[in-house]
């Protein structure tokens, strides 16, 4: 049986708390389509591949980490904005989109699943909002790390590492934290692990002796939104496929 859309944004808002985040755009429902929603799709960003390919699938509704409205961006719907609201609107289709609430989700989150496929396991929380995730870790050097991320995620990581130190504790956090470093070196970190890297993080890390891991902000935020979205599925019963658009990034 389809739910009623109230249902699913409900559903939503219960396991990602988004009043909890002070975040950089709208979290919850961002584009309002049919009432009822038996067949949702879920997806990394509000891309127009993606909104096609829900299209083609019969979506009711999307649910993504990248939504379309972002604090200080151009409010004119031209271009791009445009192209992808009027697919969206003329297919009556709803789009559910929630950020840093689904990075920071303990089980179902980006960071949570992440560092699932990873074999790690958050013993503590460090950084703005406490988005970042540390635990143990046991890797003889830095090249050994690199190696078991490019084995994971299928795809070369860039790696700032001091040659023959262990890793015993490995602090992550997914998409673009490289801001967080600083906090995970404060948190006792021997490595950090993210999206991207920026020039300051090259030089801390040699400085500080603290490795650093950019391993892709799309290849790392790829895990929450369809684990998120499978187990509000399940839960009203209303039917989910993600959709994976690649994404070198």
């Amino acid at each position: 049986m389809p739910a009623h859309r109230a249902e699913l944004l409900a559903a939503f808002n219960a396991e990602l708390q988004p009043e909890r985040f002070k975040d950089y755009g709208p979290n919850g429902l961002q584009v309002e389509g049919k009432p009822e929603i038996a067949r949702l799709v879920s997806g990394v960003t509000a891309s127009r591949a993606l909104i096609d390919a829900a299209i083609a699938a019969g979506a009711d509704a999307i649910f993504v980490h990248h939504g379309l409205f972002w604090r200080g961006q151009d409010g004119r719907v031209t271009g791009w904005m445009k192209e992808r609201l009027a697919r969206l609107l003329a297919h009556d289709i709803n789009l559910f989109a929630y950020h840093l609430p689904l990075d920071a989700h303990p089980t179902l989150g980006n960071n949570a699943q992440w560092g699932q496929r990873l074999g790690w396991h958050a013993e503590a929380h460090f950084g703005e909002q406490d988005l970042g995730f540390i635990g143990p870790a046991d890797y003889a050097e830095g090249g050994a790390l690199a190696s078991h991320l490019e084995s994971v995620l299928k795809r070369p990581v860039t790696a700032v590492y001091t040659p023959r130190k262990a890793i015993k504790k490995v602090a992550w956090c997914s998409g673009g934290a490289q801001g967080y470093f600083e906090a995970a070196i404060a948190a006792g970190a021997d490595a950090f692990v993210t999206g991207e890297i920026s020039e300051p993080q090259a030089h801390l890390a040699r400085e500080c002796g603290v490795a650093f891991y950019a391993c892709g902000h799309h290849a790392t935020e790829r895990y929450g939104a369809p684990a998120l979205a499978a187990h509000v599925a399940a839960t009203l019963g209303i039917t989910h496929e993600f959709i994976e658009i690649d994404n070198p990034a």
